[in-house]
């Protein structure tokens, strides 16, 4: 999956670091960069010996907010990680001085396994396509039972109003995301559409769900988690820029999303094509394939939380955050700091998703709260 560096460093300098800080990495290296990665670009590193690290680091230029591309965050959490039973790389070392190539970057081991990028697992058998989705629910929930103190990530984030802060936070994101200027047509990215409608609605206490405190990763989804080559279990979690401490519904919601994003009725129309539910989804299309209530019962029994009864609201919210990512990859492709080769591509979809998300509220505000989506 690494192929041509599309955004290059200085490779001398960067050998210079590694030759004093990481021993380990015998030089001189070879880079490739990673087709994934919206936010921060990731880099393959082949040794002279033929062992093969990662590298991610902060995109160049001006940023769009002071807080977000934090890689440091990134290696803090997977260090952390590291002494408990979640799978995860190794951390090898973080580099905070921009003097080396220019950004912030950290160094972790590579994990050869499967990317699986499509959740219904083409290409496996039956009995390993739901062994392995069981496996991508029993690391959430091995995850999000990892007590935060006792590994040292007691201030990673604020124990409790997730959700609060969330609101208030991807406002401000969005209110600057939306402010960019693409830079050959100088046209502003744009609101999404019903920002401010679905901002009133989050922000109500009273259909917030109970407030729950973990750590949690993000950005969880079959695509940020690597499998083992020939077995179905996970070896790694990929992809921590978005980690803090707050809600595990939130990352339920990303999980679970093939499962509930219906789009009929909200269709998502992008580059010149419509997209509509996802047909492996339906019921008996995909053998062995998981049910909704399947992996949200596999997810109470592992976890302890019974995260179905929030699930419509959380569906909700997620919608309205990944309008707002969308809209985060859009305005770093207007300003061309855009890691990812199909970023164009997804910031497109940006309406659609604030669309579907709007609809979705309009649902629970005519009082349909236990409807699935």
């Amino acid at each position: 999956m690494a192929g041509a560096v599309r955004q290059p460093i200085d490779l001398k300098a960067f050998e210079r670091y590694i030759e004093e800080h990481v021993p380990e990495i015998k030089t001189p290296v070879d880079l490739k960069q990673f087709g994934f990665g919206q936010s921060n670009p990731t880099y393959q590193i082949t040794a002279a010996d033929g062992q093969r690290y990662v590298m991610r680091k902060k995109p160049p230029g001006k940023l769009l907010s002071p807080t977000a591309h934090r890689v440091d965050r990134e290696f803090r959490i997977i260090h952390a990680l590291n002494d408990t039973d979640v799978p995860v790389p190794r951390a090898i070392a973080l580099c905070e001085d921009d003097s080396v190539i220019g950004t912030p970057f950290y160094i972790m081991s590579f994990l050869d396994g499967r990317f699986i990028t499509e959740p219904h697992f083409p290409g496996v058998s039956p009995e390993h396509r739901k062994e392995m989705w069981h496996d991508a629910v029993r690391t959430l929930a091995k995850f999000h039972k990892v007590d935060y103190s006792k590994v040292g990530m007691d201030s990673f984030g604020k124990h409790y109003g997730f959700y609060d802060r969330q609101i208030k936070t991807l406002g401000t994101i969005s209110r600057a995301q939306a402010e960019a200027l693409d830079q050959d047509t100088k046209e502003p990215v744009g609101d999404i559409p019903h920002f401010q409608d679905m901002v009133n609605f989050f922000a109500d206490k009273s259909q917030q769900p109970k407030d729950r405190s973990s750590l949690i990763h993000g950005d969880y989804k079959i695509d940020n988690l690597v499998f083992h080559k020939t077995e179905p279990r996970v070896i790694g979690i990929l992809d921590w820029e978005m980690a803090t401490i707050g809600h595990p519904l939130s990352d339920v919601v990303n999980l679970v999303g093939p499962f509930t994003w219906s789009m009929k009725g909200a269709e998502l129309e992008i580059s010149g094509r419509t997209t509509g539910a996802n047909p492996h989804f339906e019921a008996g299309a995909t053998p062995g394939l998981p049910s909704l209530d399947e992996v949200t019962q596999w997810y109470k029994e592992e976890s302890g939380y019974d995260a179905e009864k929030d699930l419509v609201w959380g569906m909700a919210f997620g919608g309205f955050r990944g309008a707002v990512i969308m809209q985060g990859i859009a305005a770093r492709y207007a300003l061309r700091q855009a890691s990812s080769a199909s970023a164009m591509e997804y910031g497109a979809q940006m309406r659609p998703y604030g669309m579907w998300a709007y609809k979705r509220v309009e649902t629970l505000q005519n009082g349909h709260s236990k409807s699935k989506l």
